[in-house]
């Protein structure tokens, strides 16, 4: 067991180590976990950057290790309303007039706190948002902290994220990670060895702005197969948007998705608790070496679907109340 801070490619960075697992987070990005390495079966499970990819890294952290989304995905032409509060965002895709993701992915995060036993290893990293840290607050009027807690074991990544709402007013919510697993992530294979199984339900139907309609959609002959052996996810481009429904794994409900390498019969489980109710399943074009399976905890756009919030996953946080929500990543 082992936590140290380490330079990783010139930048300040913690790693977590166990007998099985090896885990390198960033703070001053995101607190991105940005590597998971599983030793006993040599799985890198995510997309890691490579010294010449830093750049990028900084500038583009979502495509890379775990970045937090807040809120994630889409807002229609970057503004929307929640109990009588207005909030605006600059656009980001300016082809589509909206904004997305966010930019908690990319604020400096403090280590509050480090943990070490027997069988596990754990650091928590903190974001505070406030009228002098603005980053955030210019567009989301709401005094809050972030906290991410990463737990190691020998079984496991678990990954804590909490927001506590340290303001007077009610705090709209929703978040989601842009989580690019490998793809492929073992050594002598290749992608056509994998297929991804994931507890897609329904998808919605998206506008050429890439916004729900408001129609969710029974899934296609080849989505189905997300649910039952698995569906291929290189070769042709995908992005499709899809509400949350729990599998059968092992004889049991599991949400979440498993990328497996058929050729050695080794999975990556990607499993996230009830908080999270939809998915966006992303792989850039196909000719990637990584696929996202995205889970959020809204809907893209949610606070502008004129739908019931059991529908569109939209949340709220009180004044000095909190939330989290968890998911965890192991190899099989």
């Amino acid at each position: 067991m082992n936590i140290e801070k380490i330079n990783w490619h010139g930048i300040d960075a913690v790693l977590l180590e166990t007998n099985v697992y090896e885990a390198i987070i960033v703070p001053s990005v995101g607190a991105n976990l940005v590597k998971l390495y599983n030793k006993d079966k040599k799985v890198d499970i995510l997309r890691t950057p490579e010294d010449d990819e830093m750049e990028t890294f900084l500038s583009r952290p979502q495509i890379f290790g775990v970045p937090l989304l807040f809120p994630p995905n889409r807002i229609e032409d970057g503004k929307y309303t929640y109990h009588g509060k207005s909030y605006k965002y600059p656009i980001t895709i300016p082809d589509q007039n909206n904004y997305h993701h966010g930019i908690i992915k990319s604020q400096p995060f403090t280590i509050t706190g480090t943990r070490f036993s027997n069988d596990a290893v754990e650091i928590e990293a903190s974001f505070y948002s406030n009228r002098i840290n603005n980053a955030i607050y210019s567009n989301f009027p709401h005094e809050f902290v972030c906290k991410i807690r990463f737990i190691l074991t020998d079984n496991e990544l678990t990954h804590i994220v909490t927001f506590n709402n340290l303001g007077t007013e009610i705090m709209p919510l929703g978040v989601g990670f842009h989580t690019p697993i490998r793809l492929p992530f073992s050594e002598n294979t290749k992608k056509s060895d994998y297929k991804l199984r994931l507890s897609a339900g329904k998808r919605w139907e998206l506008s050429d702005r890439s916004l729900p309609t408001g129609n969710l959609l029974d899934l296609s002959d080849e989505e189905s197969l997300l649910r039952t052996e698995g569906m291929t996810v290189n070769g042709k481009p995908i992005e499709i948007a899809l509400t949350d429904e729990a599998i059968v794994e092992n004889g049991k409900p599991y949400h979440g998705a498993i990328l497996t390498n058929n050729k050695d019969n080794i999975s990556v489980y990607y499993e996230v608790d009830n908080q999270f109710k939809h998915w966006t399943l992303w792989n850039n074009g196909g000719e990637v070496n990584w696929v996202c399976p995205e889970p959020q905890t809204w809907a893209i756009n949610a606070p502008n679907l004129n739908l019931p919030k059991e529908i569109t996953g939209i949340q709220s946080v009180g004044a000095g109340k909190s939330w989290s929500g968890t998911t965890r990543l192991y190899v099989k």
